[in-house]
């Protein structure tokens, strides 16, 4: 059992926190056309994670979201690690999934991993520590400026640092490609983390009602 109210809603921001993020990684490799621009599926479970992030920075501070953040990144190169052997065996005559259906679905580039984990730890840092640096500020006010915020500047590296590696440098995007994809995804993840505010206010007022209710 848990030693503390707190402990249970590190460990349910940490589970809902991880779990988006390696999702994210899985379904990366799908790109979609926004417009004239290409974009990573990927984006999608990510304002999940900028919720999290938040509300971890908010209640457990800088090193509860670096700890956190080190621990997704090894298990984001795990989950790689796995699906790596399990591409390497072959599917049996009767299985609904051919070994090139599944080969194609997760064989990701180790250019794509690398710059998706460098991406992402990045990303973090920058998040926790602007975040960070707007509450010595403000103090206990204005939650969605640092919310929103740390996350409009970390995710504007995060989009250019994953698609630099991953297609930019070894040719497969031209330089206008490679900044107007990473535009178009910048724009996305941020018009949804703005949108998604309220849902920051939420989760501080469920937070909070739960700690307080047998005292913290």
């Amino acid at each position: 059992m848990f030693q503390s109210k707190k402990d249970t809603v590190y460990v349910i921001l940490a589970g809902i926190f991880i779990t988006n993020a390696i999702v994210a990684e899985l379904i990366g490799g799908k790109l979609i056309d926004v417009g004239s621009a290409v974009m990573s599926i990927g984006i999608l479970p990510w304002p999940i994670v900028f919720i999290t992030t938040d509300l971890i920075n908010e209640y457990f501070g800088e090193k509860g979201v670096k700890k956190l953040s080190l621990i997704t990144a090894g298990l984001i190169a795990y989950t790689f690690f796995i699906l790596y052997f399990a591409m390497k065996i072959p599917s049996t005559g009767i299985s609904s999934v051919t070994t090139n259906q599944f080969n194609a679905v997760f064989g990701q580039s180790q250019l794509i991993i690398i710059g998706s984990i460098i991406a992402f730890l990045a990303s973090q840092l920058i998040d926790v520590t602007i975040f960070h640096l707007v509450k010595k500020r403000t103090g206990n006010k204005m939650i969605w400026l640092r919310s929103t915020g740390s996350t409009a500047i970390s995710q504007f590296f995060d989009s250019f640092i994953v698609l630099g590696i991953a297609f930019y440098l070894p040719g497969i995007m031209d330089f206008e490609t490679y900044v107007i994809s990473g535009l178009t995804g910048y724009t996305v993840k941020l018009v949804i983390a703005v949108l998604m505010t309220p849902l920051i206010y939420l989760g501080h007022f469920i937070i909070e009602k739960y700690l307080q209710k047998d005292g913290k």
